[in-house]
């Protein structure tokens, strides 16, 4: 019976073990998994003061042209991080694989977001993968937009986002 005892106590302590490490595994591998806005990142690369002055500098002073209900914003990026071109986007920082931010000069924090893959001359289909945007944390004039290969890696990737701003409805912007 001593024996039967010990066996199963050793086993309940592998699976125990074995557990406990998976789990440690999963958060390290995903350490910003449920992150939120206070001291965390959400998954996005911290803004530097640096980043946020110059993000301070490119709103416009005073109503923008964009509160005009149904206004449209957009950048084209090429994979490196340049601004190919656009229309109220200012600049465009890249992070490292994947990770971009785009700064307009006004406040698009409750504007709708699209992007899409593509490149920034009129010849070609570009490569396939995958893209998603977010408001960029404490930053009202920028976008947050990662793109991943078709795999799911991080993987640089040129890009067309558009920016809807609804104007003022309802006395709310």
């Amino acid at each position: 019976m001593a024996k039967l005892f010990s066996r199963k106590a050793a086993t309940v302590t592998f699976v125990v073990l074995g557990l406990t490490l998976a789990g440690g595994g999963i958060a390290a591998a995903r350490p910003d998994a449920g992150s939120d806005r206070v001291g965390r990142s959400a998954g996005q690369p911290l803004i530097s003061p640096e980043d946020a002055r110059k993000a301070r500098e490119a709103m416009k002073p005073g109503p923008s042209a964009n509160s005009i209900p149904g206004s449209v914003s957009f950048a084209v990026v090429d994979a490196n991080g340049t601004l190919a071109r656009g229309s109220d986007a200012v600049s465009v920082t890249k992070y490292g694989p994947g990770q971009y931010q785009v700064i307009f000069n006004h406040d698009v924090s409750r504007s709708g977001y699209v992007a899409t893959i593509g490149l920034s001359f009129d010849c070609c289909i570009p490569p396939s993968g995958e893209i998603g945007v977010a408001s960029r944390l404490d930053t009202p004039n920028g976008v947050y937009v990662e793109t991943r290969n078709s795999s799911g890696f991080p993987s640089d990737r040129g890009f067309h986002l558009i920016v809807a701003d609804p104007g003022t409805v309802g006395g709310q912007r």
